[in-house]
């Protein structure tokens, strides 16, 4: 099939898929009371399995996307416009994370409470653009496998030494720091492995650049897609278990005994077929805007549901406390709040950022004008008060 558009409307669903799973999971983990946490029901451990998909395809789909805009430019290195938009990009979601984890209760009281030190998915995907960025300028002036290679190498790298690095807490490293390295301290997420499935995605979009526009590219892609998608849920445990027995090796056997990182990589190999399958289904404009806009629900979900800046969420009050009757409507109902709500701010963005640029500029007018004001009221006072104690020579 040829292809001739540069966009794949099928990523942007993905995303739009992921980010519904990320908001009813969330929702459901932090609000369903543990007597209903039952791995023996079926429909229980269904949708655990299907939410532990949801981070390694959001990760994914976040290093594909941004590679393949970063590599679709004519010019190479820093002349290469989506370096800058890129690095930009990463430290403006290292700053949303940090500013969603910010209590200013707390600061109005001179604290900095520990979670805000916390590490969370935007930051691991910010540090990760800038990853993919650092990589790309040191290989940009080697040949084209090159970078592909890299990123795959350290994909396998990642996931292979987990069982090792894992064991460190880091403690010699400030927690701000090791909080990017370890969950000891309480973060979500880490970069490593993290970073993994962000540079496998950027590595599958060198494919998809290179290929796309082949006539039965779709048909060899997606049981290729399928073909290591099984494998690796089906048998790379069993490999590493046997590379373990012959070589004496004891972290195979390790990785074998927690395989979760490469089994979770053949689902998202198979979620990535199956939304190449029906990607001729998938280009609602609707669908393929939540797609588009899932910085914006990651800050509303995260406000609602945690109480970002107040502490004031929905965690807060019903946290492990509601029974499935009332966490199931409850979770379309923050789906769609949070989805709708969203799409209204990228709606009027322009206009809203408008009235916060004229609001904030009010503001700082306002505090210069007292301040003038302050300075003309108390500096005879200040004056007097010095001649008074002899501090300052009388007229």
């Amino acid at each position: 099939m040829q292809n001739n558009t540069n966009r794949l409307y099928f990523i942007d669903a993905i995303r739009a898929w992921a980010i519904l799973m990320m908001l009813q999971g969330h929702f459901v983990d932090g609000l369903l009371s543990v007597d209903y946490r039952d791995d023996s029901n079926a429909l229980y451990s269904i949708w655990k399995y299907f939410r532990g998909i949801t981070a390694p395809v959001f990760f994914t789909v976040s290093g594909f996307i941004f590679t393949y805009l970063l590599i679709k430019s004519d010019q190479k290195g820093f002349q290469n416009h989506r370096v800058k938009k890129g690095i930009k990009r990463g430290l403006e979601l290292l700053f949303i994370g940090y500013l969603l984890r910010t209590n200013f209760m707390g600061l109005l009281q001179g604290q900095i409470y520990s979670s805000f030190y916390l590490v969370d998915v935007l930051h691991c995907i910010g540090l990760s653009l800038l990853g993919i960025i650092g990589i790309y300028l040191l290989t940009i002036k080697r040949k084209n496998y090159v970078f592909g290679t890299v990123l795959t190498v350290i994909t396998l790298f990642l996931f292979l030494f987990e069982p090792l690095y894992k064991q460190f807490a880091f403690s010699l490293l400030p927690d701000a720091i090791a909080n990017y390295l370890t969950k000891a301290n309480g973060s979500v997420f880490t970069i490593i492995p993290w970073f993994g499935y962000a540079s496998i995605g950027a590595a599958l979009s060198l494919v998809f650049t290179r290929f796309k526009s082949a006539t039965y590219f779709y048909h060899m892609a997606i049981p290729c897609f399928v073909v290591v998608g099984w494998t690796l849920i089906t048998y790379s445990s069993p490999l590493f278990l046997n590379i373990s027995e012959a070589t004496g090796i004891r972290l195979f056997a390790d990785v074998y005994y927690n395989n979760y990182l490469f089994i979770r990589l053949g689902d998202v190999f198979l979620v990535l077929a199956l939304f190449m399958l029906l990607r001729r289904w998938l280009q609602n404009s609707t669908v393929l805007k939540i797609g588009q806009s899932t910085l914006s629900i990651y800050v509303v979900h995260f406000i609602i549901l945690y109480g970002s800046f107040t502490g004031l969420g929905l965690y807060r009050f019903f946290h492990h406390q509601l029974n499935p009757f009332m966490v199931i409507p409850g979770a379309v109902a923050f789906m769609f709040i949070c989805t709708y709500s969203a799409l209204q701010y990228e709606r009027n963005k322009a206009e809203i950022q408008l009235q916060i640029a004229k609001g904030s500029q009010f503001v700082i007018d306002q505090i210069e004008i007292g301040s003038k004001s302050l300075y003309e009221f108390a500096k005879p006072r200040f004056k007097r008060f010095l001649r008074r104690f002899g501090l300052a020579k009388s007229r």
